[in-house]
């Protein structure tokens, strides 16, 4: 039986590059040994200047820092040299009040700060950074008042609050005026998700906050919109996402405000008359971001809209065109002017403060868009949406070249569900060298870029070019250097990037010698108790790069099949039982190339799990589990120890319970019962835990698949009288001859009359007479009516691979040639991976000397075991040859009462024994 697994071709190695060591302070006749006792002196690494030394921990992550400062007092002390703590990422850390406590001694400097979720907010006091300028935070749905307004009352210095992009939910209009009271001089506010943003919270930010020049109040339900033209110090202003804005009021008050520069209404319901007024009567105002805004896209006349010295950035707008009028005067003149501002090496104060402030707006709102994936955009995506998030990936500002990432990773996925993603976006990505850019901001020493970087990378690594063009870029080194990080963000967000390239055959063994197998099969190790993500993505990929046969082994060598085991035996999260239990399935697929299918079965509990899996109520999790136990059952003891863990009673109820299920869950619940059916006692024992009504059920589906194996599980069953009276009670002639006339598969087909003719030998006839099927009262059948109908499509079949004139050729020649041009017309290729007992092949030989159609179906079945080139052809030849088949063939082919094709195909299987006879094992 052929594996159902994909096989993947194996790329070609690529060059090894050599590091060859140069001496430029030796001349030509400098003695050997001189340069070799140079290139073997020990550096001391301590006598390194202060100033190189600090800098390198500038550019490590706080672990790594922690990993080198350790090395040496001198260095340990240099690891707390103040700049290197101006600023601090938690992100990715879990901070509680000791962990903050003991940080607090290196950030006395600390300016910047940014945090993730309420418990590290709740620790954020205790680092005690009294001269704090800027905190950022994340995740903040569970914040309160009273958090926030310790935090802004202990850090009175600051300049920049920011919480988001998801909503603050907890917090309200008091934690504002707290902000207001404390920060006097606070400069940049910007919260998402506020319910009520009401009047007296605006007016003491104008009251206590003289220097508050921008302010975002984003994703709002409600915003007093009359106090915000209090603000008169305020130069940029963004209420996108806000719901429940009085656009009129708007219209006649916000243009009093004297300093507005830019503001932003992206994602809210304006329209195109309160844009037309804004732009006309704010004198001060040089941009408008109103991007996503259904109404005014809906009703926008672009002509009136169109105000002189003034930008609109919308979908319908050229958006770098807009952008370029606020950077009149200049030399740029590209078509990216984004790029070319920051890449320009004239500052201009004014303009920088704006481009700072677009960029930060553009990022937010882009990656909202993406995430609402909203409707009729796709021309805006392909057109502008990417090229301006490729632009914002090099930023000078770290947030938001992250924001960018995540809507790259976002943009490009229509299914999350079904990792299904739209191929023009990712290839529009990639046509603006987006991959290059991503690549080099996975290289970046900030984990939560190496993070976002990395997603944006996994999802476009969806579509085979971008994959492509990631490999050829050096991306696989990327992700597997990235697999190996202690940040569980940036190794799960790596482990799926190579789940998805290790889909792609051509990318699994450059995965393998990048070290990515060792680096997946770790991460299960390494997170195998509260990562349930990270998990899934390993499991999946060295899923992926076990259906290839060196990978395999590559993926057994470094501990993988342990690991995969103890995922399927412990973890209950489904996402990674499935991933295990595919993983197992792939790496039992290559049982005649390697030793992996042993191997998974002697892992302690590994049946036991997969044979526990089958008893999931999901069912992705029930068909690998399936899968993974039919491929185990190729191999003799795998097959024993299936059973003794219960294997054949779970597998009868998994057929029984998949009547309506997908079919891949029906195939391999069929085909797990197929390879368990192969030992005689457990075809018995299927048979007694009721396992051929369900088999009839799959054989009468739709599938061509599925027709298949429930097929050959039949036919395996029928082997036994008992079974095959059942198969006769339960109405499984009608199966089986609708399978043998009409169904889609050849080898469903053939495999459908070989059970037929093992139920209609004669050996089931006894069986009849003394009711042993059921076990209960005998019953007297008649079965005359079911073997007519039996043998006459039996009979169909043969004749349908019968050709009147090559045969007639055939029987007047004694040319091989003849012969060969009939068995390439009769080769079945799929019979090739059939695989048979000497009982099977003994009783195949009787029955040539059966007077029916028997005789020609059991030649016929002989001819596709013994054809040469056939998987299992040597082994059916050894087992003919011991059972003195060849007495049998000739008699057949001899009689003149045979039927001319019995003839032929028995003079085939003489010439196959004799090619086999002179072919060495």
């Amino acid at each position: 039986m052929s594996s159902r697994r994909v096989r993947r071709r194996l790329s070609k190695k690529g060059k090894e590059k050599l590091i060859i060591f140069s001496y430029p302070e030796f001349d030509d006749e400098a003695s050997t040994s001189d340069i070799a006792t140079t290139a073997t002196r020990v550096v001391d690494w301590t006598m390194l200047p202060d100033d190189t030394v600090i800098h390198l921990f500038s550019i490590l992550n706080y672990r790594d820092r922690a990993n080198l400062s350790s090395t040496c007092k001198a260095w340990r002390a240099l690891s707390k040299s103040p700049c290197l703590w101006e600023f601090l990422d938690l992100r990715a850390h879990k901070c509680d009040a000791v962990v903050a406590a003991s940080l607090a001694s290196r950030c006395n400097n600390l300016r910047r700060l940014w945090f993730r979720g309420a418990d590290t907010a709740d620790s954020i006091i205790h680092i005690k950074a009294h001269d704090l300028r800027e905190i950022n935070g994340d995740y903040c749905r569970k914040i309160s008042d009273a958090t926030l307004s310790i935090i802004v009352a202990k850090h009175e210095s600051l300049e920049c609050i920011q919480l988001g992009p998801d909503f603050c939910e907890r917090i309200t209009s008091d934690a504002i005026k707290a902000i207001a009271i404390c920060c006097n001089k606070l400069q940049k506010l910007r919260l998402s998700g506020i319910r009520d943003v009401q009047g007296d919270a605006i007016d003491a930010l104008g009251k206590y906050c003289p220097n508050l020049i921008d302010i975002g109040f984003l994703d709002c339900l409600k915003v007093d919109e009359g106090a915000l033209c209090n603000l008169s110090s305020l130069k940029f202003l963004s209420v996108a996402g806000t719901t429940n804005i009085r656009w009129g009021l708007v219209s006649h008050t916000w243009y009093k405000l004297p300093n507005l520069i830019a503001l932003d209404v992206s994602r809210t319901d304006i329209g195109p008359t309160a844009v037309s007024r804004l732009l006309a009567s704010t004198q001060s105002l040089k941009v408008l971001c109103a991007l996503n805004c259904a109404f005014l896209e809906k009703e926008a006349n672009v002509s009136t809209l169109n105000v002189k010295g003034k930008s609109l950035l919308a979908t319908f707008t050229d958006v770098f065109k807009e952008v370029s009028l606020l950077v009149s005067g200049t030399t740029f003149r590209g078509n990216n002017v984004i790029l070319e501002w920051r890449n320009s090496k004239k500052s201009n104060k004014s303009i920088d403060e704006v481009m700072t402030w677009l960029e930060w707006i553009l990022s937010h709102t882009l990656l909202r868009t993406a995430e609402s994936n909203s409707q009729g955009l796709d021309e805006f995506w392909l057109k502008q949406g990417a090229q301006l998030l490729l632009s914002l990936i090099c930023s000078s500002q770290d947030d938001v070249k992250e924001r960018a990432a995540t809507g790259l990773a976002t943009f490009v996925v229509k299914d999350d569900e079904n990792a299904s993603i739209d191929c023009g976006r990712a290839e529009a990505v990639m046509q603006e060298g987006g991959v290059r850019l991503l690549l080099d901001l996975a290289k970046s020493w900030r984990e939560g870029l190496q993070s976002e970087a990395a997603k944006a990378i996994a999802n476009l690594s969806v579509n085979v070019n971008v994959a492509k063009a990631v490999a050829e870029e050096g991306g696989i080194h990327i992700l597997a250097s990235l697999a190996k990080s202690m940040n569980r963000l940036v190794a799960e967000e790596a482990a799926g990037g190579l789940w998805n390239l290790s889909v792609g055959e051509e990318h699994k063994v450059e995965i393998a010698e990048a070290g990515g197998v060792k680096a997946l099969v770790d991460l299960i190790f390494k997170w195998s108790a509260d990562g349930d993500s990270v998990l899934e993505r390993a499991a999946g990929a060295l899923a992926n790069l076990a259906a290839d046969d060196k990978c395999s082994t590559e993926v057994a060598l470094a501990g993988g099949v342990h690991a995969l085991v103890m995922l399927a035996r412990t973890c209950k999260f489904e996402g990674v039982q499935e991933q295990a239990a595919r993983a197992l399935a792939n790496l039992a697929a290559h049982g005649d190339n390697n030793s992996n299918n042993a191997a998974v079965g002697q892992e302690v509990g590994a049946v036991e799990a997969l044979v526990q899996l089958t008893r999931s109520t999901h069912d992705g999790v029930r068909q690998e589990a399936a899968g993974a136990l039919w491929n185990l059952s190729f191999d003799d003891k795998n097959r024993e120890a299936i059973a003794a863990a219960g294997g054949v009673e779970a597998l009868v109820s998994l057929a029984q319970s998949c009547a309506n299920a997908a079919p891949g869950l029906q195939e391999r619940a069929a085909g797990a019962l197929w390879g368990l059916s192969v030992s005689e006692a457990n075809s018995i024992a299927i048979g007694r835990e009721g396992g051929v009504a369900p088999l009839i059920a799959l054989a009468c589906t739709d599938a061509e698949d599925v027709h298949e194996t429930a097929a050959g599980a039949l036919w395996n069953l029928a082997f036994n009288p008992g079974n095959a009276l059942r198969i006769v009670e339960e109405g499984g002639v009608a199966a089986l001859v609708n399978l043998c006339s009409s169904s889609v598969s050849t080898m469903a087909r053939f495999m459908a009359a070989l059970a037929l003719s093992y139920m209609f030998d004669g050996r089931m006839d006894e069986c009849a007479l003394s009711g042993t099927s059921s076990e209960s009262s005998p019953k007297v059948m008649s079965l005359d009516g079911s073997r007519r109908i039996a043998l006459k499509h039996i009979e169909a079949l043969i004749n349908m691979f019968y050709d009147r004139q090559a045969f007639a050729a055939a029987a007047a020649s004694s040319a091989p040639a003849a012969l060969v041009e009939v068995t390439e017309r009769v080769r079945i290729q799929e019979a090739g991976y059939l695989r048979c007992s000497g009982a099977e092949i003994g009783r195949f030989i009787a029955m040539l000397k059966n007077p029916s159609v028997l005789k020609a179906c059991a030649a016929f079945a002989l001819l596709q075991f013994t054809i040469p080139g056939g998987r299992h052809a040597m082994h059916h030849a050894r087992l003919m040859q011991n059972a003195g088949a060849s007495r049998a063939l000739r008699a057949t082919a001899a009689a003149a009462s045979a039927p001319l094709e019995a003839k032929i195909f028995t003079r085939i299987v003489l010439r196959n024994l004799e090619h086999h006879k002179e072919v060495p094992s």
